[in-house]
């Protein structure tokens, strides 16, 4: 890191656990970054990575690190940049590890990986103890519990930089949290300094999302046009001492920045802006100052908070057993009518001469799907897929429902065609709170 640089520069590589990698590879290479961080969780994603650990102890870590670590971990070896990055989900010193394998193969030498672990604090909630944001306790779900993550802040970060990793692969780092760690470190910034912590919230949480900031996701044909979308870049956010931060990308690249794209980021995922919890400050959006300077130039400001919350947010994943779909297609002139008789078939079959007991959920892609419940129905079209769908935790339901819905090809209504059927596993989430005194993190480094 460039201790001596009044500019620091972070870059984000990813901000979801599929998300592109060339224009990483890229941003590394151009955007002379003090730090890439690499955002891969959901709070499904490690529900589900646990269960991949659960059935194989080396793994439960994010499925394309081998991939993403191949190709930039020289690169920001050539540029020193370092790496954040919550891939680790459910096994992060399996990862940590994996990641020490693959810079030997490649012949990097003097690389210092950090393993961050704590977050993961299973059996620690009691059966009894209630949900965050609903009514129940964790007793109430009938299914296994496969894991418990709390969100570590900065402070479990901190350590690990300031033993010289050049690669921290961590497990439920919150999403923020990852890009204020090395903010607070670079300038000197102190847990007291309420105001910076809340500049550099306001920063992790702009960039978490990657090209949501630079046009990705704010596309919208014909209503909020973007160029250049395939080639679309990832943000980088150059921030100063005061925590006054610029948004943009590198030159070239397809997207823009704009105050509509920094806005919309802004308040995505913030039901309260002035009260936007982390486990390392309360922050308060609501008198944030956006300007635009051009050119792919946001400049953002002004952000406050409150002190930390006492309680960590918890991730309970739940394995709801498999999930069940399957579809046919119907086309031509009655096209919805034939999909609604196909669906009613189905509805019976199932429930009347099976007596499956658990939801089923039956949409006409094309018809009525998304909103279905909302009564919103298009009776004329001429291509529709009739898809359904069912969790139990009862593999046979799920073989049957695969089994009603190709029988449909012949048994009727006429001109179903392109049948597909599936059984995946199935998890489900909840979120608790945690005192976070009974969470305790800890780093391991690992050294080539």
């Amino acid at each position: 890191m460039a201790e001596g640089n009044p500019i620091f520069r972070i870059g984000t590589g990813a901000g979801f656990a599929a998300d592109r990698l060339d224009a990483a590879v890229d941003l590394v290479q151009r955007g002379k970054l003090d730090v890439m961080v690499l955002e891969c969780l959901g709070e499904r994603t490690v529900a589900f990575a646990h269960r991949d650990r659960l059935a194989n102890p080396r793994r439960g870590y994010n499925h394309l690190l081998d991939r993403r670590m191949r190709a930039l971990l020289p690169v920001c070896r050539a540029a020193g940049t370092t790496i954040i990055t919550n891939m680790g989900a459910a096994n992060p010193r399996a990862a940590a590890a994996r990641t020490h394998e693959i810079a030997r193969d490649l012949g990097i030498s003097g690389l210092r990986i950090a393993c961050i672990q704590g977050d993961d604090v299973s059996g620690r909630l009691s059966t009894d103890h209630p949900f965050m944001d609903e009514p129940g306790t964790i007793a109430a779900i009938k299914h296994q519990i496969v894991g418990m993550n709390a969100y570590l802040g900065a402070d479990a970060i901190i350590p690990a930089l300031d033993a010289g990793a050049d690669v921290v692969i961590g497990g439920r780092l919150a999403d923020p949290s990852m890009y204020l760690a090395p903010l607070m470190r670079h300038f000197g910034w102190k847990n007291s300094e309420v105001a910076a912590l809340a500049a550099g919230t306001l920063v992790g949480h702009l960039m978490e999302c990657g090209m949501q900031i630079t046009g990705g996701y704010f596309a919208d044909p014909g209503i909020k046009d973007v160029p250049d979308l395939a080639r679309c870049g990832y943000p980088i956010a150059e921030v100063s001492a005061d925590g006054s931060a610029v948004i943009t990308k590198l030159r070239e690249t397809g997207g823009f920045v704009t105050e509509a794209t920094v806005k919309e980021q802004l308040l995505y995922e913030v039901h309260d802006p002035t009260k936007y919890l982390t486990p390392d400050i309360t922050a308060d959006f609501s008198q944030v100052v956006i300007k635009d300077h051009g050119n792919d130039r946001v400049q953002v400001s002004n952000a406050t908070g409150r002190a930390r919350p006492e309680h960590l947010k918890v991730t309970v994943g739940f394995d709801a057993g498999v999930l069940a779909e399957a579809g046919v297609s119907y086309a031509g002139p009655s096209a919805a009518a034939r999909g609604r008789l196909a669906a009613d078939i189905i509805e019976a079959r199932l429930k009347n001469t099976h007596g499956i007991k658990s939801d089923i959920r039956i949409d006409l892609i094309g018809a009525s799907s998304l909103f279905a419940t909302a009564g919103k129905v298009n009776t004329d079209s001429e291509d529709v897929r009739l898809h359904v769908a069912t969790r139990t935790a009862n593999r046979e339901e799920a073989e049957l429902l695969l089994w009603e819905v190709e029988a449909l090809l012949c048994c009727g209504p006429a001109g179903g065609g392109g049948y597909r059927g599936v059984i995946t596993p199935a998890i489900m989430t909840k979120s608790a709170l945690i005192d976070r005194t009974l969470v305790h993190p800890t780093f391991e480094i690992f050294a080539t």
